[in-house]
Formats: C-alpha cells, sequence, structure tokens
C-alpha cells in the first residue's frame, strides 16, 4: 500500500511537471510564433487566431484544448472503457489548465530557431514526463487509437501521422511556409527528446556476430569485457551448413573492444550491430529501478 501510494505521489508529479512544459511550449513560444506542430494544441493555436475576429484574443488555448479533447474521451469511454481513458484524462485536465494560468510571454522573441529548438526540447521532455506514468494528454494519439478501430488496415501511428499533418499543413497555409517548415524540425527535436526522456541515455547495441571461431571469440570476449554471450543455432540457407551464432549486448563505449575482439580473432567474421533501446537484467538496468 506505501509503494502504491508512493507511486501515485511519483506519478501525480510527473504530470504536473509534464503538463506545465508541455503548456509552457505551446503558450510561450511556439503560439507567439504562430508554429503549428500538430496536435490538440497546434490545432488550439489555429482556432485561436481564426476566431480573433470573433471573439476578443479569440478562443483561449485552455478552453479550445479541453473543448477538442472532451469528445475524444467521451467517445473512447464508450468505445474502450474507463480504463483506456481513464489514465490520460487527469492530464488533459492538467494541461488544459496550465495552458488557461500561464501568463502569455513571448519566450522566444521572433526568433524562429531558438523558438523551434527550446520549443521542441521543453515539449518533447515534457511529452516524456507523461508518458514515463503511462498516460498520454488525450490529442491526436488517443482520436489516432480510436480510428483504428475503424480503419484496422492502417497502424495507429500511421493514422496519428495523417492528422498531426493535415494540422501542421493548416497552419503553413494560414501562418506561411517559414513558420511550417520550422514546425516541422520542431517536430523532429520533440520526438528525439520524448524517446530520450522516456528511454534514458542508456541505450546499449546488441551484436549478432557470424564465425567459424565462434568459441574463441565467445571465450576472448568473456575474459577481456566480462559480458555473456549467448550461442543461438543458426543455419547458412545457401550453404546449407550449421553454424553458431553469437548474441553479445554491450554499453555503446564497449562496441569498439568488441569489434577490435572479432576483427583479432576472425577478420572474416560476420557482424550485425543494433541499436538496443533498453536492456534489463545482469549488468544493465536492474528490474528495482522501476518498482
Amino acid at each position: 500500500m506505501k509503494d502504491r501510494t508512493k507511486k501515485g505521489l511519483q506519478d501525480l508529479l510527473l504530470l504536473l511537471a509534464g503538463t506545465l512544459l508541455l503548456a509552457f511550449a505551446v503558450k510561450c513560444i511556439y503560439e507567439p510564433l504562430d508554429m503549428v506542430t500538430g496536435g490538440f494544441s497546434g490545432l488550439a493555436i489555429l482556432i485561436k487566431a481564426v476566431t480573433e475576429h470573433m471573439v476578443p484574443g479569440g478562443i483561449p488555448l485552455g478552453v479550445s484544448s479541453l473543448l477538442l479533447n472532451i469528445p475524444v474521451f467521451l467517445w473512447a469511454f464508450w468505445k474502450k472503457g474507463k480504463t483506456f481513458a481513464g489514465k490520460s484524462f487527469a492530464a488533459m485536465i492538467l494541461l488544459s489548465l496550465w495552458l488557461s494560468i500561464l501568463p502569455a510571454w513571448n519566450l522566444a522573441g521572433d526568433d524562429m530557431v531558438i523558438g523551434c529548438a527550446f520549443g521542441g526540447g521543453i515539449m518533447g521532455f515534457g511529452i516524456g514526463l507523461v508518458l514515463r506514468t503511462r498516460s498520454t494528454t488525450g490529442g491526436t494519439d488517443m482520436l489516432a487509437a480510436l480510428l483504428h478501430m475503424k480503419f484496422q488496415q492502417y497502424s495507429i501511428v500511421r493514422i496519428m501521422q495523417v492528422i498531426d499533418a493535415v494540422i501542421v499543413l493548416a497552419g503553413l497555409s494560414l501562418f506561411g511556409l517559414k513558420s511550417g517548415l520550422y514546425a516541422i524540425i520542431a517536430i523532429v527535436i520533440t520526438t528525439k527528446v520524448s524517446d530520450l526522456t522516456v528511454e534514458g541515455f542508456k541505450m546499449s547495441k546488441a551484436v549478432y556476430i557470424l564465425s567459424e571461431k565462434s568459441e574463441e571469440i565467445a571465450q576472448a570476449t568473456m575474459m577481456e569485457l566480462d559480458r555473456g554471450m549467448t550461442g543461438l543455432h543458426a543455419k547458412g540457407m545457401y550453404t546449407r551448413q550449421e553454424k553458431c551464432m553469437l548474441l553479445c549486448v554491450v554499453s555503446r563505449k564497449e562496441i569498439v573492444w568488441l569489434k577490435e575482439i572479432v576483427m583479432k580473432t576472425d577478420p572474416k567474421a560476420f557482424l550485425i550491430i543494433c541499436d538496443a533501446r533498453e536492456v534489463w537484467g545482469e549488468g544493465f538496468q536492474s528490474y528495482s529501478e522501476k518498482m
């Protein structure tokens, strides 16, 4: 019970911080620069700009965000139940609240480069914090998940990309090409930073090795790097020969040493090196870190 309470408080703090950063990026960087980076927050910027001649100052960002999300959440509750939508409801409310109460500072002035760099970084970090609580802020990702039920031939990611692309193109047509191009750069930065925030900087390398000297390579690696090796059964479909393929996971700095060991032992060895975004277990991240 104590652990659950502690985890709940941690998630609440992450949600508060994450949604605050999201709102700050939207209200203090993107909106003053007319930069529409997709999502319901980008759509809220468009709505505010379009309604400025109808309502003094346009419809506030927080109000638009809330009004856009409410029907999506009701649809989610109806189609997928409270478990699917419930985790993200608090994040959506907090984001709308921050958008309503934050003062309208213009942090980047007229500098689009600073705007897309800092806006993308701040928003990416905020999204990462929210995702670490296993929540979202609703918006286009939840809408895409719901539309996927109807259009199952398309992935959720593809549907979300189409929705966001339409919003970005609408921003480009309203605010001009320059703003739209910088918005695309900001989206790339946001994606990279959010991935790093969720996955951390502990990315490792998974290495597959095919060699006639697999035993020697395994022994040298275990002796010099103190890393385990796994032998996998493999068969060359052209030669029809049975082989042992080695699998080893190492840190990024150890990959240089491993390549040297392999090249020194068997210059004809075949290597495949892949990114391993998360590695849990002995020698890497401990499961207790997530408990």
